[in-house]
């Protein structure tokens, strides 16, 4: 009950996300020496079974680059072009793969924003956006800072909240459309007050201001 198999292998699914093995796993807690015992039984038994995980088919073909020039020269030359959507949400393995994959042309093209990075939680790293900065600088970066979904007063907030957060490329977000209302701001103690806050609006706008049903989105994560 403590160390459920879920959390321990969502550990080491992180540690392959970053290149790191059970030989290099540094365990700094009681915690992480459970997991890098786990590490090494785990796999002891892929390979004897002569399999692997989802998270080694990236792990070893980045080895399989690496250790291999040959065959590294193969692919680069076999890829001229190679295009990356969502890039933020990548993580160090795939990264590294996808310099391997563009080592002969150098023409890898990517489009992320570090502020949309949100799956941290499953191995991505935004950091990703930095490195490529750094191994390719003679990249042209290209912002998409026009909107065409919101308010400029929303995107004014959206700005004055994440400008706040370092290590990020700065963008200036602009619209056609008009200012659009002000924000409300409405901090709930729980759950329970937050949705009764929402119904109450909705209903207010309906009877109040007779607003169709249809001008109401409610948005949330799960």
């Amino acid at each position: 009950k403590l160390y459920s198999p879920t959390s321990i292998h969502n550990q080491i699914s992180n540690a392959k996300n970053a290149l790191t093995g059970p030989e290099n796993y540094t365990s700094r807690t009681y915690r992480e020496e459970v997991t890098k015992r786990v590490f090494e039984e785990y796999e002891k038994a892929l390979r004897a079974s002569n399999a692997v995980d989802f998270d080694d088919l990236l792990m070893w073909s980045v080895r399989l680059f690496e250790e291999n020039p040959d065959l590294r020269e193969a692919y680069g030359q076999r890829f001229e072009h190679v295009l990356v959507d969502e890039f933020q949400d990548t993580n160090e393995a795939q990264y590294a793969l996808l310099k391997h994959l563009s080592s002969v042309h150098h023409a890898l093209f990517v489009v992320g924003d570090e502020d949309q990075s949100i799956y941290r939680w499953r191995g991505a790293d935004y950091r990703n956006i930095q490195r490529f900065q750094s191994d390719f600088k003679n990249a042209q970066t290209i912002l998409l800072e026009q909107n065409y979904r919101s308010t400029q007063r929303i995107l004014d907030g959206a700005m004055a909240v994440i400008d706040r957060n370092a290590n990020r490329t700065r963008k200036k977000l602009f619209t056609e459309q008009k200012a659009g209302e002000k924000i409300k701001l409405f901090a709930a103690a729980d759950d329970k007050e937050e949705a009764e806050y929402v119904v109450q609006a909705v209903k207010a706008g309906i009877r109040g201001q007779k607003q169709n049903p249809s001008s109401f989105a409610v948005m949330y994560r799960t």
